[in-house]
């Protein structure tokens, strides 16, 4: 794979540096009117186990050291690095040639890989910066938010913890609470990566519930201060959108016109009903990797920010393209096997637009 990959790569930075990159964002043009706008990519990737190689006290994550079961050394993990950071590069280059503005990230170990990743020089160029918080997950993981500081201005973090009533000591990943202004306009970001499927089924649903009554508490209190609220929700909720967790209990629709003020949309909805998966298990295609808007990005004044679309970022380079598993993504390992692949998970993405005055 490494050598048709690096040719592959050679081509797409050779064409990249015919961009005009002196533009802060490309410019969309809407069918039948002439007025440009500025896009800006929203993403949320799943790095699948982006784990250090040290045995970190209290956690498990021994299956992620050189003694480990996935005998995970410095030459793996910066190839990971590598391979996840090119990939970071080109999501949203179709229509913003600076790239992703904001990308929500889940299966971190610690700041410090964030830091390693962000250092990659496929991305170095971009002066990402990070928002993250240990959380108490028992495998030591944690979502994080990586902006640009050029297109997204930080004002305020915090993290909300779920606690399951019946089960004192379940621990899982904190839901990350990012606000600040994307293009000069008030912005909140929720990521979450709620509690996987395993064990009883019906058990493991209801935490799902629960993490989704946290997310929309957050929203509520949100849209209870400001009358009009841009909020963005991503994440692995581990379910789909038709499902009940996001569906029903955080109330994502899948017609933006049955959207209510203080309500929101789910526009991965329509990808699932046409067949789009971000991941895949046992030949079942899944899109638990959602980005949400609320009604005021649907609503907006044309001067405001904007919802346009959302899309399932599943590049060739990303997809096996031969073999048993071929069209899906090329994940770190399969069945014990390194494959030096990037993630078991595409990225997703949304657009969202602004009116160039």
């Amino acid at each position: 794979m490494g050598t048709g990959l690096e040719i592959l790569r050679s081509k797409l930075k050779i064409a990249l540096s015919g961009f005009l990159v002196s533009f802060l964002f490309a410019s969309c043009l809407s069918s039948g009117t002439k007025a440009t706008t500025e896009c800006v990519a929203i993403g949320f990737y799943n790095l699948e186990n982006l784990f250090d190689t040290i045995d970190s006290p209290g956690v498990n994550d021994i299956e992620y050291t050189p003694n480990g079961l996935n005998k995970w050394n410095t030459y793996k993990y910066n190839s990971k690095l590598e391979q996840i950071s090119y990939a970071i590069s080109r999501i949203g280059l179709e229509h913003s040639p600076l790239g992703v503005a904001i990308l929500g990230v889940a299966e971190v170990e610690n700041r410090k890989v964030l830091e390693d990743l962000t250092s990659q020089p496929d991305i170095a160029s971009r002066p990402y910066e990070i928002v993250h918080y240990d959380s108490s997950d028992p495998r030591g993981i944690d979502v994080a938010l990586l902006y640009n500081p050029d297109l997204f201005t930080v004002s305020n973090s915090v993290t909300y913890p779920l606690y399951i009533k019946d089960e004192p000591d379940f621990r899982t990943r904190d839901q990350l609470l990012v606000s600040g202004y994307l293009l000069h306009e008030k912005t909140h970001i929720i990521v979450n990566h709620w509690p996987a499927r395993y064990g009883n089924e019906l058990a493991s649903r209801a935490k799902r519930i629960a993490a989704a009554g946290v997310t929309k508490s957050i929203v509520d209190s949100i849209c209870k201060i400001e009358s009009h609220a841009n909020i963005i929700i991503m994440g692995d909720m581990n379910d789909d959108p038709s499902d009940e967790s996001t569906a029903v209990f955080l109330g994502a629709k899948k017609n933006p016109r049955h959207v209510k003020k203080g309500a929101l949309y789910n526009p991965m909805w329509a990808l699932q009903d046409k067949g789009k998966g971000s991941s895949v298990y046992k030949g079942q295609w899944n899109l638990f990797d959602q980005i949400i808007v609320s009604y005021d990005l649907l609503h907006t004044p044309r001067t405001g920010l904007k919802f346009w679309k959302a899309e399932v970022f599943n590049a060739p380079f990303l997809t096996h393209q031969e073999g048993e598993n071929i069209g899906t993504p090329i994940r770190t390992h399969s069945q014990g096997t390194w494959l030096n692949g990037y993630s078991d998970h595409y990225p997703t993405l949304i657009y969202l637009t602004k009116e160039v005055k």
